[in-house]
This record gives structure tokens, C-alpha cells and sequence, in this order.
């Protein structure tokens, strides 16, 4: 398998057990409706789980431009492969978000809550504010980052290449312990986002798709889940080659 196809695959895989966990919750009329946050921390860590287990022999499982470009600043991945890797997960977070689709389609119809269905696709805030909003995304993806820095190992000859760096399948289960624990920690303000791709491509879809009623995909906050984790990350990069 390419490492495009990897991502494109993982990063699905990704969106399709994340967002198909929140449309379990909060959609109408499903076996798991109601069963609140505790479940749709530890669906998203599964989801981590999956993701990651199944692309990292190929790709090093980034599923995440967050983690791809502060890789690449860490000097641990090529800057030349970041573009490629970011297009198969925004590609991969749109498949994911119309699999969930699919799955949950008359349950979509059965909803009235169109805040609800907003929230299958893409994050939002408990309480709006762009600083307060950015500050939370930016101190949950760098404690994924810097994290996941100390987890991943180098990865060889991927495109024949050497000293690309990812997560190898061993690591698929620790970073989804680290997922979890963000999502109950630090996932209360906007949603833990801590990923520009898991945001905005299942947020495009929730402009294309028909799902009954529904409200505008709140673009005005896309912003936030996009910058917000790539700053954070940064961060988190630079200050492992600092120590």
C-alpha cells in the first residue's frame, strides 16, 4: 500500500468510528442515544486505535496535518511528501464523514436537533470565544504532538526513503490512551478537535450532504480547529528539538 493510500484509508477509518460514535449519541432513535461524553471519548480513542494500527506499517499513521507539518519542523519527515500526506487525510476525513452518513442516514432525518447533526461532522464550542477557543485547540494538539514525538520511532524505506518519521502499529495502542485522555481532560471547551483534517473535511461534507433540516456548517469557526492545532503542534515540535 502507498503512503497516500495509507492515510487516505486510516484517516477514514478515523472519521468513520469517530464521527459514527457521535451520531450514535446524539442523533434520534439509535441503540446508543444519550450515552454521553465517556462514550464518545473512549469511540474516538477506538477510532484513534484503528486508524493508526492499520496505516502505520505504510505511512507512519500521521492521519492529522498537525502531526505531518510538526513532524516535518521536527526534522523528523521530508517537507516534500507534507502536501501529499495533507490531501489523502482531508480526502480520507470526507470518505469517513459520508460513511457515517450512510450509516446513519434515516436517523439523520429523525433528528431535529440541528446543532446535533453539526456535531457528527465537525467541533464547536461550549462557549464561544476565538482567543479562549484558539488557546484550547493550540494546548490539546500540543499535548498530542509532543506526545506522540516520544511515542513514534523512525520509520524505513517508505517510498525508499530512510528516516521518515511515524508511529509504528506498537504505537497505535498508547496514542490512543493519549486520544482519550485529551478528549476527557481538555475536550470539554470546543471538542478537541487536534486535527485541521478530521475538522474541516467532514465540515464540508455537512454543507453538501442532505440531511434533512440543518443549520449553516459554521464556517466563521472553522478557522480555529484549523490554525489553532498547527500552531499548537509547532510549538510542540520545536520545543522537542530545544531539549
Amino acid at each position: 500500500m502507498s503512503p497516500f493510500l495509507a492515510e487516505l484509508i486510516g484517516t477514514a477509518l478515523l472519521i468513520t468510528l469517530g464521527g459514527g460514535v457521535v451520531a450514535n449519541v446524539v442523533l434520534n432513535k439509535t441503540k446508543g442515544n444519550n450515552s454521553g461524553w465517556i462514550v464518545i471519548t473512549f469511540g474516538w480513542a477506538m477510532a484513534v486505535y484503528v486508524g493508526v494500527f492499520v496505516s502505520a506499517p505504510y505511512s507512519g499513521a500521521h492521519l492529522n496535518p498537525a502531526v505531518t507539518i510538526s513532524l516535518a519542523v521536527a526534522g523528523k519527515f521530508e517537507w516534500a511528501l507534507v502536501a501529499s500526506y495533507i490531501g489523502a487525510q482531508l480526502l480520507g476525513a470526507m470518505a469517513g464523514a459520508l460513511i457515517v452518513w450512510l450509516s446513519y442516514r434515516q436517523h439523520f432525518n429523525q433528528t431535529e436537533d440541528v446543532d446535533g447533526k453539526l456535531a457528527v461532522f465537525s467541533t464547536g464550542p461550549a462557549i464561544r470565544g476565538s482567543i479562549d477557543n484558539l488557546v484550547t485547540e493550540m494546548i490539546g494538539t500540543f499535548v498530542l504532538v509532543f506526545a506522540v514525538l516520544f511515542i513514534a520511532g523512525p520509520t524505513i524505506n517508505l517510498n525508499n526513503t530512510d528516516g521518515k518519521m511515524g508511529l509504528g502499529a506498537i504505537g497505535a495502542l498508547p496514542v490512543a490512551f493519549l486520544v482519550l485522555a485529551i478528549g476527557l481532560s481538555l475536550g470539554g471547551p470546543t471538542g478537541y478537535a487536534i486535527n485541521p483534517a478530521r475538522d474541516l473535511g467532514p465540515r464540508i461534507m455537512h454543507t453538501i450532504l442532505p440531511l434533512g433540516k440543518k443549520r449553516d456548517s459554521d464556517w466563521s469557526y472553522a478557522w480555529i480547529p484549523i490554525i489553532g492545532p498547527i500552531i499548537g503542534g509547532v510549538i510542540a515540535a520545536l520545543l522537542y528539538k530545544i531539549i
